[in-house]
């Protein structure tokens, strides 16, 4: 399959692309990096003034995945509009290109967990219903139903993966890079919630993996399907499992303050997902070992 990572140099679009060459797939990688130029198979995309209509004037692919945009619920509060543009106007662009030279490119739209907010009833589904607790949240809620739009009156093969807690080697934000960073101040470590919360992690190969799965499946009608591991794993259990890892004993507390636009417990039903095959190879002890291992070389830079 010929396929177009738009988003490439990002946590998860540079893994995907690593991982779908390995497969032996054609795969073209386009971003807002400039350090790239002179790489092969890599698109430049303006980031002032993102117009996408050249990337599919001239070749065509047989899938689109879109792992471009913010993923940051406090950086939403403080710049909506930002956040806006990129995760949601930025996807209406990337379809109305589809759209007007290749109709027959399905579009993957990397969505999130956050549009579910706080869940009524777990583990979730996709037919829940949905109510975003930040403008993160909305703003992935308003791009699955551009999706759904273009499907609907367009006829473009679009789907919407709403995955849930992704970590691994590269992500340099969210909670373990937090957990990270706060380590390296030897006084008592003050972390936010009570530890109570829950969250359904997934790391990053497993998530490649499972993109890889929708990709080659018949779910393109304009649907969401949850991506995560189906397992719910509490805040103070995955702290401690990941504070265990370092060298030395490191005091911590939690401030019983919550953060704004944060929701409270995770947990997916996966069905869909295991359905397309999908089986997790990672445990979260296993990657956050792994990671852990990646901040170690990271510290010798």
């Amino acid at each position: 399959m010929k396929y177009l990572i738009i988003g490439s140099k990002g946590f998860v679009g540079s893994k995907l692309q690593e991982y779908l060459i390995s497969k032996g797939n054609i795969v073209k990688g386009a971003d807002v990096v400039v350090d790239y130029l002179n790489q092969e198979n890599y698109f430049l995309i303006d980031a002032s003034n993102s117009d996408f209509k050249f990337l599919f004037e001239k070749e065509k692919f047989d899938i689109c995945i879109n792992c471009s945009g913010a993923a940051s619920v406090p950086d939403s509060i403080n710049n909506p509009l930002r956040d806006y543009f990129l995760n949601t106007v930025n996807v209406f662009k990337i379809l109305s290109a589809i759209k007007d030279y290749q109709t027959n490119c399905k579009f993957i739209n990397l969505s999130s967990a956050a549009v579910y907010g706080n869940p009524l009833e777990l583990p979730v589904k996709e037919a829940s219903g949905v109510k975003p607790l930040s403008p993160y949240g909305i703003h992935k809620q308003q791009s699955e139903e551009i999706c759904k739009e273009f499907y609907t009156f367009f006829n473009i093969q679009t789907c919407s993966l709403r995955i849930f807690s992704a970590y691994g080697e590269g992500l340099r934000k969210q909670l373990f890079w937090d957990l990270y960073k706060k380590s390296l101040d030897k006084k008592t470590i003050d972390l936010f919630g009570t530890g109570n919360e829950s969250r359904d992690f997934i790391y990053i190969d497993d998530l490649i993996k499972a993109i890889e799965l929708v990709s080659r499946s018949n779910y393109f009608k304009g649907e969401a399907i949850n991506i995560a591991n189906g397992k719910e794993v509490y805040i103070k259990d995955c702290v401690s499992v990941f504070y265990r890892l370092f060298d030395s004993d490191l005091d911590y507390r939690f401030s019983g303050n919550s953060r704004k636009g944060d929701p409270n417990n995770w947990v997916a039903d996966i069905t869909i997902l295991e359905s397309l095959g999908y089986k997790q190879e990672y445990s979260i002890e296993e990657g956050l070992i792994k990671y852990y291992k990646w901040l170690r070389e990271v510290e010798k830079k």
